[in-house]
């Protein structure tokens, strides 16, 4: 953890402490509440990544890292849903189109919450949604698989493919609409309580003044690289709020050795997520990635162990973060992942 908490970070841990863990198992059970968000917007998190003269906090990526790891481990699910709203602060700041101007200090100040509809893309050469100019805007028909906060959103970061391979990102309101329906809410061995849906685009039609991003598929691939290899902070989240249910377990040496390990792995990975060059050393961060991933399952496991048959309990915080450590191993994966996973697992001794 950083020496000196950044005010973020403290802010982040009474959050935690005060409602997102107390609650977690209620939420895991009945769903996110929107009082949640609320009180994640209030905290002034959802701006924490924006930049100071759209009303964020500019916090440096270290920063950000530690608060996503609190809130994971804290509540994983209230986690889920306001992850989805860094990204899109992240593209509108770097952004130089109008919708920079019209969506960035909302979306920093949290006034608007947004969500994502782009993983989709990973999948080309297969085109799950298709963009295509229309009428001085853009056209989008398709499915988007996954889309996280459906009812809690305002608007969502919508990428299609066009017939020349290039990707367009685009806002759209967050609603039912002319072109845009919404299954019902998907029942997921876990993180049910963020609310995902598929959608279903049948001439969704928006106005080019809605599009932040329009750019190569290679050059998004690559730009993409990192976000996929490098370990992900609720990896971590997850992992130490195990371990503090298996210190409490009255098991300090088992938890202790983990501990360790996990810290290094964690040490390790973040230093390779602040190469300045991001998607050099591949390898390397697919190797921490997949060591985060075996550090977690580890510390789970070992906090349901501990637990004793209380812990099949779906109540109980160690079968529940379990389960979301099973969610966070196939969350944001790619086929680069997934292969470099199923390497390690079939070489494990």
């Amino acid at each position: 953890m950083t020496a000196a908490p950044h005010p973020l970070v403290s802010t982040a841990r009474t959050l935690a402490d005060d409602l997102l863990a107390p609650n977690a198992g209620r939420v895991d059970q009945e769903g996110v509440p929107a009082s949640h968000l609320e009180a994640v917007r209030r905290s002034g998190l959802l701006g924490m990544s924006a930049p100071r003269e759209y009303g964020g906090a500019g916090a440096p990526d270290p920063v950000a890292r530690e608060v996503q790891e609190i809130l994971a481990g804290a509540c994983c699910s209230t986690w889920f849903v306001q992850t989805q709203h860094h990204t899109p602060v992240r593209l509108l700041a770097k952004s130089e189109l109008p919708v920079r101007e019209r969506l960035l200090a909302p979306l920093a100040s949290g006034e608007l919450l947004a969500g994502i509809a782009y993983a989709h893309v990973r999948a080309f050469p297969r085109v799950p949604v298709r963009a295509t100019a229309e009428r001085d805007g853009w056209r989008f028909d398709g499915t988007v698989p996954w889309y996280t906060g459906w009812g809690l959103n305002d608007v969502m970061l919508l990428a299609g493919v066009t017939d020349s391979a290039e990707i367009v990102f685009a806002f759209a309101d967050a609603r039912t609409q002319p072109g845009l329906r919404a299954s019902q809410p998907m029942r997921l061995a876990a993180l049910t309580a963020a609310r995902t849906v598929s959608l279903e685009l049948e001439g969704l039609w928006l106005p080019g003044e809605n599009v932040v991003l329009r750019t190569p598929r290679e050059k998004f691939a690559l730009v993409d690289l990192p976000r996929s290899t490098n370990a992900s902070p609720a990896v971590f989240g997850v992992a130490y709020a195990a371990l503090r249910l298996l210190e409490d377990a009255g098991e300090t040496e088992t938890a202790r050795g983990l501990r360790a390990r996990l810290d290094d792995v964690r040490r390790q990975a973040y230093e390779l997520a602040d190469h300045p060059v991001p998607h050099e050393h591949v390898a390397e961060r697919l190797a921490l990635r997949t060591r985060s991933y075996d550090l977690m399952r580890a510390a789970t496991t070992a906090a349901v162990v501990a637990g004793g048959g209380r812990t099949m309990d779906v109540r109980h915080p160690a079968q529940r973060l379990a389960r979301e450590g099973m969610f966070l191993l196939v969350q944001g994966q790619t086929s680069v992942v997934r292969e470099a996973h199923l390497a390690a697992l079939a070489t494990a001794g």
